[in-house]
């Protein structure tokens, strides 16, 4: 059955997004995706499944075509309502539930909502997945034998989760000081208590969720958004340790040293890593092809398996689970715990935690202790536009001519990864948006624009991608 090109465009790499609008995410079509969902789940035996939202203000009427769906399909809901992606997914775990929809467009801008959807305890939907209920979109339900309307619960699983936190974190006598800004997104009605309970000093900024964002969308990766985080943490009347912020369904943390300086998920995650391999050597640590040389490093040189592996957090977990990794994490701020600490879900409130507890134990500040890992110039992820239809084909066509032109010097597990003498460069097409995604590292500045400059040149021979790359380091 086809449908139009703005419907077909919402089924990503690993989730469903989308403009809410009548041609792509509107009540009656979350309600045909979220039926097709439920026949994907009776295909795999799947009876229950956990219904959280985020705070956007489409969400619950979102949520309310969702269960109908769900229950009309006779799937059994949990309904945990406002709520965060890793409540959602912990909320599996507690209820025993293998389906999961947590609708979010995470750090999509306003206007945008989606899913992350589950086939089994915080596993996400895959590729091969998503193109599966793309394909029970509008089919028959004759097959699928319903007999009952699915039973529907409302759970408040929120203490459940800050317990469980709590429980799993053992901090030293140096607790840090900390700001949190929950940039008016859900995670506001966790994180506090969370931090208040390990005992740290916690200021809150934008901790009240709020439907109309009024300062600033919730996305770790938006420097501009961190200019209050950062005002607050080096006020003379505070000096607190850390700044950290959080997405709007709290899978994504970003971070700020005492002194006002962003720190990258990746060091953030070099970190988390190095702690790691001092009780447990010899560990894998997985992590997404946009992060620096510098945690592969800091991982070999504290007894790890670096593992490189592609964007996404369907993508990350799967590979997570595959090799048994103990961590994982992506540059964009997704931050993955597993073995005995956590369940192998992002979760940017655990983390969190995590990385207070890991400075609580350091006679370093986060910035005396990343000082020490190797030092490189990265660029920001920079972002030139390229339509959705055409931004898959345009980055096979670009891997094609590095390859040709450095051969052997490219890793092609999700785009093109070039490396150079003294630096790397890549390039990909986004999940989510209609763009492709470019980052730089080399060892000096000048270094890092002769990379971007080779990049400049070869896609500027597509006009299909935009000359006008925002985030560009000039």
């Amino acid at each position: 059955m086809a449908f139009s090109q703005e419907f077909d465009s919402m089924f990503r790499e690993y989730d469903i997004r989308g403009r809410v609008s009548k041609d792509e995410l509107c009540p009656e079509n979350v309600y045909r995706i979220i039926k097709a969902y439920s026949k994907y789940l009776i295909t795999r035996n799947i009876k229950s499944a956990v219904v959280g939202y985020d705070n956007r203000a489409c969400s619950p009427s979102f949520a309310e075509a969702t269960v109908k769906a769900l229950r009309e399909m006779g799937i059994d809901v949990f309904f945990v309502g406002l709520s965060l992606s890793p409540v959602v997914y912990y909320a599996q775990y507690l209820l025993k539930c293998e389906g999961a929809v947590m609708i979010t467009a995470s750090h999509n801008p306003d206007g945008w909502s989606g899913f992350k959807l589950a086939k089994g305890y915080s596993q996400t939907l895959e590729p091969d997945d998503i193109k599966a209920v793309y394909g029970l979109v509008d089919s028959g339900d004759e097959p699928y034998l319903i007999t009952q309307e699915g039973a529907y619960e409302e759970i408040d699983v929120r203490g459940d989760y800050i317990d469980e936190i709590v429980s799993r974190i053992n901090m030293g006598g140096k607790k840090p000081k900390v700001v949190l800004d929950a940039g008016n997104g859900g995670a506001g009605l966790f994180i506090y208590e969370v931090f208040q309970r390990l005992g740290c000093m916690t200021f809150q900024l934008n901790c009240d969720p709020d439907i109309t964002y009024p300062r600033y969308f919730p996305n770790p990766s938006d420097l501009k958004g961190r200019e209050k985080l950062r005002e607050m943490v080096t006020h003379p009347y505070i000096k607190a340790d850390l700044g950290l912020s959080f997405d709007g369904d709290g899978d994504r943390l970003g971070v700020i040293d005492g002194g006002g300086n962003n720190i990258w998920s990746d060091i953030i995650l070099a970190y988390l890593a190095k702690n790691l391999l001092k009780r447990k050597k010899g560990a894998t640590v997985v992590y997404d092809v946009k992060c620096s040389r510098a945690l592969t490093e800091v991982i070999e040189q504290n007894g790890g398996v670096p593992v490189m592996w592609k964007t996404g957090h369907s993508h990350i977990k799967a590979k997570m689970r595959e090799l048994n990794a103990d961590l994982a994490g992506e540059r964009s701020g997704h931050i993955f715990v597993g073995g005995d600490d956590w369940f192998g879900f992002d979760d940017a409130v655990f983390v969190a935690a995590k990385l207070a507890e890991a400075l609580s134990h350091d006679e370093d500040s986060i910035a005396e202790a990343t000082a020490r890992f190797p030092q490189y110039v990265t660029s920001p992820e920079i972002k030139a536009h390229c339509a959705d239809n055409l931004k898959y084909g345009v980055v096979d066509k670009i891997v094609d001519i590095f390859k040709a032109r450095y051969p052997g010097k490219v890793s092609d597990i999700n785009g093109a990864r070039v490396q150079f003498e003294n630096g790397w460069g890549l390039v990909r097409a986004s999940s989510n948006l209609p763009e492709l995604v470019l980052i730089f590292e080399a060892v000096t500045l000048d270094e890092l624009k002769k990379i971007r400059a080779i990049f400049r040149e070869i896609l500027s021979e597509y006009p299909e991608i935009s000359t006008k790359w925002d985030n560009d380091v000039e």
